[in-house]
């Protein structure tokens, strides 16, 4: 292969795989979401997902507010990805540790179901 050739191929896969590519919508379990969801976020993010749970006194950072705007345009991946990975600089932590990636896409179900996705914001 020559070198122009090799150079403009690595250029073009280096396009195609950095790309962003759509998140697959992952299906989660409405009832295993609503039981873990009250279990684990309703304290925080409250029984509505308005995070106005009963928590929030405590904090110095209020929670996400799953029905404002600002989250409703976040995609299902960037939601799972804090609830895996945690947010830093807030209370969020990460819940890699406590909940499987299965129960992490119920979870996400059950706020999509509260709070839907809207692209438009």
């Amino acid at each position: 292969m020559k070198p122009r050739t090799f150079g403009v191929l690595t250029v073009v896969l280096i396009a195609l795989l950095g790309a962003p590519m759509p998140a697959m919508p992952q299906q989660g379990a409405l009832k295993e979401g609503k039981v873990l969801y009250e279990r684990h976020c309703a304290g925080c993010h409250g029984i509505a997902g308005d995070g106005l749970g009963p928590d929030i006194k405590d904090l110095i950072v209020p929670p996400a507010n799953f029905r404002s705007p600002t989250s409703r345009i976040k995609t299902d991946m960037e939601l799972y990805l804090a609830i895996k990975h945690g947010v830093l600089f807030s209370p969020m932590h990460a819940w890699a540790d406590r909940l499987s990636d299965q129960e992490i896409w119920d979870v996400l179900s059950y706020i999509r179901m509260l709070a839907p996705f809207d692209a438009v914001g």
